[in-house]
């Protein structure tokens, strides 16, 4: 009877193998493909990754309730017995679990990696501008030669490029609402980018996430998303008069 209860558990955790397994496919098949802005692809990753844990943790779960149950103490004094395992079955009960984690966690980190790539390739009309860190603030520069500090004024609707640098030691550059992050690093060029859509016009915030000595928390300031067109009139009222700096 032993032998008899070993496979049909055995039975029982190879059907669970694969019902993940499927749901794992499901999860996996919708491809992560560029959407346009960094901050959906890596949305979309998170998403994929909460799938994938929510069905892990459902399946083996249900898997442990149920040897919970079916191997408790039925009466005072009972001692287990297990099935005597032969090296292909316990080799089988490490293994299938460990594929399974493994499998998923490969996958996901190869379509984080591939993301991550194809986001290091800037949009050809994007708008550059080079921010530089320093203690403790940012001084943003554009090609108008309008420098300003800690403030990020962006048009909607059209990727941002930022080429960053730092003026002393090494800073973080984070914009939590687009979901990038990059150091900025003395004697170094770095860069981002980001797409500010037509309904994130407003204010949104940017700081240092690197500690950078006493008034690091201090490091903040904020990206100023505008229409167009009242961008372009910023950046007409304020651009240095017969291109002067």
């Amino acid at each position: 009877m032993g032998r008899k209860n070993f496979l049909k558990r055995l039975f029982y955790l190879l059907f669970a193998t694969v019902i993940l397994s499927a749901s794992m496919v499901y999860a996996n098949g919708i491809k992560i493909e560029m959407t346009g802005t960094p901050a959906e692809g890596w949305e979309h990753l998170w998403r994929e990754l909460m799938i994938d844990i929510t069905v892990i943790g459902v399946v083996f779960a249900a898997v442990t309730i149920y040897l919970l149950i079916t191997n408790r103490r039925k009466r005072p004094g009972d001692e287990g017995q297990g099935p005597k395992l032969s090296p292909l079955a316990a080799f089988g009960w490490v293994v299938i679990p460990i594929f399974v984690f493994m499998a998923d966690d490969i996958y996901l980190a190869a379509e984080s990696f591939e993301l991550w790539g194809n986001y290091r390739n800037v949009p050809a009309n994007a708008l550059v501008i080079n921010v530089e860190g320093y203690m403790w603030g940012w001084d943003v520069k554009y090609p108008e030669k309008i420098i300003i500090t800690n403030e990020l004024r962006v048009p909607a609707g059209r990727p941002i490029h930022i080429k960053l640098t730092s003026r002393d030691v090494v800073h973080s550059f984070f914009i939590p609402d687009f979901h990038v992050k990059w150091d900025a690093v003395k004697g170094r060029e770095n860069y981002l980018w980001f797409y500010p859509k037509q309904v994130e016009a407003g204010e949104h915030v940017m700081t240092c996430t690197e500690f950078c000595g006493m008034l690091h928390s201090s490091m903040f300031g904020k990206v100023i998303v505008m229409p167009e067109n009242e961008f372009n009139k910023w950046i007409e009222d304020n651009k240095p008069k017969g291109g002067n700096v």
